[in-house]
Formats: structure tokens, sequence, C-alpha cells
């Protein structure tokens, strides 16, 4: 006995998602449950598609210029956004505070203390708030007062994570310790932003 098959594919597009539907007539109740199982996981798909655009669209619309810091310990700042382009400097050094001055699709244009601009991948950055000690030797206090108690000093280049900032003043926590800082003796912080 010859069994034939008739094949037929459908191929359904929505929001850049493709799901490609093969219905075999002839072959029983096993292709047929397939088929239904294949069209409901496609409208599961269709369904969480709009959340995922609109998470997308939302991290995009952080405002301009904000700081982040580098998420790797290696970070390759390019001259313009994209991988063709050449390689003008790399960091060395992750949690280190950077500027988002621009974006163009996935790079992002950023700013360090020194003033180097250049573009990375956004997947190189995060959130995480921190700060550069930059100029002097910097002495963080118990509170925020010039005349409080010293906790310890600072190097330039001491890297900081930021736990809030008030007008004058920003609280830091470097290797466990947690101490205030005058804003004008770090980089990664806007000087009215308070948090």
């Amino acid at each position: 006995m010859i069994v034939t098959r008739k094949t037929s594919i459908n191929v359904l597009s929505y929001c850049g998602l493709t799901a490609v539907s093969i219905k075999r007539y002839g072959t029983g109740l096993m292709d047929t449950t397939l088929s239904r199982s294949m069209t409901v996981l496609f409208i599961l798909l269709l369904l969480a598609a709009p959340a995922f655009a609109e998470e997308e669209e939302a991290s995009d619309k952080l405002p301009l210029p904000r700081y982040v810091s580098l998420k790797s310990a290696e970070v390759n700042m390019r001259v313009g956004p994209g991988t063709r382009y050449s390689i003008n400097w790399v960091y060395k050094r992750d949690n280190l505070p950077v500027e988002i001055i621009q974006e163009f699709d996935q790079w992002r244009q950023i700013k360090d203390s020194e003033g180097t601009t250049g573009w990375v991948h956004k997947q190189m950055l995060q959130g995480k708030r921190t700060a550069v000690v930059v100029g002097k030797v910097a002495v963080l206090r118990r509170s925020p007062d010039a005349a409080a108690n010293p906790v310890l000093r600072a190097e330039p280049g001491v890297i900081g994570k930021l736990l809030s900032c008030e007008e004058k003043w920003c609280r830091l926590q470097i290797s466990g310790r947690k101490a205030w800082i005058q804003k004008s003796s770090i980089f990664g912080v806007y000087k009215k932003e308070e948090f």
C-alpha cells in the first residue's frame, strides 16, 4: 500500500516574529496536534511582542546626558558607532563612571572624567552609579560637613559606589567603608543632582 501525503506550508509574520506552520494531510492525529500547538505558540508570541517592544522603547527613552558605569574590566572605545570604526581607547577598569552624551542604535557616545569621548556598545555599560575621585587627594568625612571627622583619604582615580547625594555632598562606599565627599572632588554626578 502506498501512502501519499499532501503538504501545506503557511508562513505567518507579525512585529518581526515569523512562524512557519506545516500541515501534512493524511498522516493522522499527531500532525493535527502539532499544527495546533504551533498555532497556540505563535499566538502567545504575538501577545508577548508588544510587551517586549515597550520594554525596549522605555529603556531607549532615558534622558541625555546621564551617568552610567563600565560593566566590564576591558571596554573598547571606538571612533564611531560600530565595529567597523577603529578602536580609539581601551578601558581596563570596571565600574568606571562615564557620561552618555549621545545614542545611536545600540551604541552610546560617552565622555570620561578626563574629557575623552568615543563610542561603546550599550552592553558594555550598566546603570550602576559610581564616582571617581578627581583632582587631588580627597578627604571623606563621617557626615556632610567640612568640619566632620575624617573617615578616610582617597587618591585621584579611586572609584566608589554612589549611595546618595545632597546639595554639595555625596555619600560613597569605598572598599566597604561609607563616608561623605564633596561633589567637587568627584566625577560621576551632576552639580545639582540629588538622590
